[in-house]
């Protein structure tokens, strides 16, 4: 996975818990992974990549499912609550029962 598949990940994670509306504490969640994404661009810069466009491609025309699924695996790092964890899973169930 190349750097900027990775920042594209931690992108799709912020987005997928911001649609998480049922989590209550998710604006504390959301500083945690805005801080972590801040975190690994000054440890990884890409030079010559465009950060804002590339967010909101990730944000424009990655599917929910996708972004819950990278939530799934950035939130461990940041040691997010398995409660958001667990509801996260229950609404890719319930987007997999949709289709």
């Amino acid at each position: 996975m190349t750097i900027e598949d990775q920042y594209r990940m931690l992108v799709g994670a912020y987005y997928g818990v911001r649609e998480m509306d049922e989590y209550e504490v998710k604006v504390f969640i959301l500083d945690q992974l805005e801080t972590y994404i801040k975190e690994f661009i000054s440890v990884n810069p890409i030079p010559n990549f465009d950060y804002e466009a590339q967010a909101t491609i990730v944000e424009d025309t990655i599917p929910l499912k996708r972004k819950l699924q990278d939530a799934l695996l950035v939130l461990p790092k940041i040691k997010a609550p398995l409660e958001l964890i667990l509801l996260i899973k229950e609404r890719i169930q319930d987007l997999n029962e949709k289709r």
